[in-house]
């Protein structure tokens, strides 16, 4: 990829592009938002067509193979050499999907179209993390909430897209999405004509610091990288637990109609948009490490009681774990790329695409756990998964980080 710091000062010459930075998170908001579109139809499809927990699982399984698992493969790509339009292309495809989505007649058509969503946010995301990347000037962590934030308020709108779109209309709801997917390739068509700007301005790619390190620091970050991912994993399990199983617990338990449980769904997700947002700042402040230990080991207090309170004591509970598990979202991106430098792509693919990706894929398993066991123990299982924020302490400290960067 591209000298790093060319990148920051012919992108940046000013500071941050503030134009390009939001223009970047807005898309990043329309593709996470018809991203949502998958969970928030769950709970209209299991009645329409009578599917299982097993079933809902699967359409996340289905949509996550490709969302996720595939970014680190298209980053890696796209690193060789940068690919600007594959952003109005990716928004092309998530369209495809909706169209699809909203016709689909039967449960394997649902699982083929699903797949034209998950294809296009895969071929989004490692360039979407480029852009904001070179937009950011010195300020990363601040570019990377705002990238992150778009993404989550996307997230977040799934249940009022099922309260307010999917009960009302059904699964042909899905036809109004396609005119995000319009604003979007729009939008992406023009950060895409600045981004092949800065890379006419900028010399090929060459060797980047990570690949000069010696073999005992290689395999130093290799294992620093595997365990930043299995954090990841861990804390987008629980998310995912919540965001999937949460609502179908609250209808069982509590005897809420969907449009009610939405509410809690709602309101977990737009605290994830808060946390988000200061978490970067905060990380600046306090160190990228504490800040991940931090999002983990300060949630699992909260994540324990969730499932043993009464239904009022539940809004302030998910509001308080959806500010503190998501103050990381944007950290772990950023403490990635400190550890492979040069590797924006790659490095956006494996936190934000396959760590978050294997989480989510997790929900097939959760859908069966909900099958054998119940919601009840499905609950109790993911409350019990913040707690592996104890590992965060095995990660190296934000100045080891910049020893390793000196001694290059």
């Amino acid at each position: 990829m591209q000298t790093v710091a060319k990148a920051n000062v012919q992108t940046s010459p000013n500071g941050t592009m503030y134009r390009i930075l939001f223009a970047i998170s807005f898309v990043h908001l329309l593709n996470d938002s018809m991203q949502a579109v998958i969970p928030a139809i769950y709970p209209i499809l299991r009645e329409s067509m009578a599917l299982t927990f097993t079933q809902v699982g699967l359409i996340s399984f289905a949509f996550n193979m490709t969302s996720s698992v595939l970014q680190p493969v298209v980053g890696f790509w796209s690193d060789k050499k940068p690919k600007p339009f594959l952003l109005p292309f990716g928004m092309a495809l998530s369209m495809i999907g909706m169209l699809g989505l909203a016709f689909a007649p039967s449960y394997l058509w649902i699982l083929f179209t699903v797949l034209f969503v998950g294809l296009g946010s895969a071929v989004f995301h490692p360039e979407g993390s480029k852009v904001a990347y070179l937009a950011a000037g010195a300020r990363r962590g601040f570019a990377q909430s705002v990238y992150q934030v778009g993404g989550n308020t996307g997230s977040s709108l799934a249940p009022l897209m099922t309260a307010l779109i999917f009960v009302p209309l059904g699964q042909f709801g899905a036809i109004w999405f396609t005119s995000l997917a319009a604003v979007a390739i729009l939008v992406c068509l023009f950060v895409s004509s600045w981004y092949t700007r800065q890379l006419a301005m900028q010399p090929l790619a060459r060797k980047s610091k990570g690949e000069r390190k010696s073999g005992a620091l290689k395999k130093q970050i290799a294992s620093a990288i595997v365990l930043l991912i299995f954090l990841v994993f861990a804390r987008s399990w629980y998310s995912s637990g919540l965001g999937n199983y949460y609502q179908f617990y609250l209808i069982d338990h509590y005897g809420l109609s969907i449009s009610k449980a939405q509410v809690f769904i709602f309101l977990f997700m737009i605290a994830g948009v808060i946390g988000t947002f200061i978490g970067g700042p905060l990380s600046d402040r306090f160190g990228k490490r504490r800040m991940i230990f931090f999002s983990m080991l300060g949630a699992a207090p909260f994540a324990l009681l969730l499932p043993h309170v009464s239904l009022i004591f539940a809004y302030p509970l998910l509001f308080v774990i959806g500010v503190i598990l998501s103050t990381s979202w944007s950290v772990t991106v950023v403490y990635a790329q400190e550890l492979i430098p040069g590797k924006i792509g790659t490095v956006s693919g494996l936190i934000v695409g396959l760590a978050f990706g294997l989480g989510a894929i997790g929900s097939v398993a959760l859908g069966k756990l909900s099958d054998l066991q119940g919601l009840d123990f499905t609950m109790l299982f993911c409350s019990v998964l913040p707690l592996l924020g104890l590992l965060t302490y095995l990660l190296p400290s934000d100045q080891k980080l910049k020893e390793w960067e000196a001694n290059a």
